[in-house]
């Protein structure tokens, strides 16, 4: 007698930088959202589908909840955040083992009451003491009502099984809502965009404020391969020669990296125009960012 299927949504939350892009890429196997160090790199709500032979996953990636700072975006941003703890069957909240801030705790009222909450300890790796990580835990776990605790270490691929073995648990009965080798809902227009979005963070993050964006102004797809523009939208003049660097150099390394990239995800030959644009204010009105796709 078959055994029922079970899919369902999960939600990957957590502050900025601990870690959440990297385990929705490792818990699906593929790359779906990009990753830097910088805050607030994840912007949408991401999809990435894992599908075995009993279960469908449905990872929402979201931004890190940020408290610190306002704006439209971050409001956006935070929206995004809380629609997606009421839509969902299960949560992941994710925290870097032995680091709990106020940012941390702050997202603790939002997690739903009805709906089971995994604390999820990653870069346990990094921690020389494990045996500090008992206490540490501990008083978290008096904080809310998880359903369970997993540390994990989503860079090194650390106890990603028992966390989805975890996970199963909860998911309810159901068909799955997508094709069995799919590993997100977004077309590869968005993530052609999300990876020169990745280089200009990962290379110039440090300089260039995050208010900077990547559109797709042509996509042509031909016998030889694929023909891609992108604008980058930035929101000061001053902003242009911080991503084009001397004599054009960083940009010529940004499109570089990404073009190699959007050659792996799209398995053809990419030819890749970049150029940039300044318009003003654009990520403090949120007419302009729902016009560039923001949720």
């Amino acid at each position: 007698m078959n055994q029922p299927f079970h899919c369902g949504f999960v939600a990957v939350v957590g502050r900025p930088n601990v870690g959440k892009s990297t385990l929705m890429n490792a818990l699906v196997g593929g790359k779906v959202s990009i990753v830097s160090r910088k805050a607030q790199t994840t912007r949408h709500r991401i999809h990435g589908v894992y599908t075995n032979d009993s279960h469908q996953f449905v990872f929402v990636d979201t931004p890190g909840f940020q408290t610190r700072h306002g704006g439209a975006m971050n409001r956006m941003m935070n929206r995004v955040v809380t629609q997606a703890l009421a839509d969902v069957d299960v949560v992941l909240h994710v925290i870097e083992a032995g680091k709990w801030s106020e940012a941390d705790a702050q997202l603790l009222p939002l997690l739903p009451k009805t709906r089971p909450a995994i604390l999820v300890v990653n870069k346990v790796d990094m921690v020389k003491d494990k045996s500090s990580l008992f206490a540490f835990v501990e008083k978290i776990m008096a904080q809310h009502a998880y359903a369970a605790v997993v540390p994990i270490s989503a860079a090194k691929g650390f106890q990603l099984d028992a966390l989805r073995t975890e996970i199963a648990r909860h998911l309810p009965e159901g068909e799955p809502m997508f094709e069995e080798d799919a590993l997100t809902d977004r077309p590869v227009r968005f993530i052609a965009a999300e990876l020169l979005r990745e280089k200009i963070f990962r290379l110039v993050g440090d300089e260039l404020p995050y208010a900077c964006t990547v559109v797709i102004e042509q996509w042509e797809e031909t016998e030889r391969g694929v023909n891609i523009a992108a604008c980058v939208l930035v929101e000061r003049d001053s902003h242009k020669p911080i991503l084009l660097g001397a004599g054009g150099g960083h940009m010529k390394r940004i499109a570089t990296e990404a073009r190699q990239d959007m050659v792996k995800l799209l398995d053809r030959p990419v030819h890749l125009d970049v150029y940039v644009k300044v318009r003003k204010g654009w990520s403090e009105r949120e007419s302009a960012l729902r016009e560039l796709g923001y949720d």
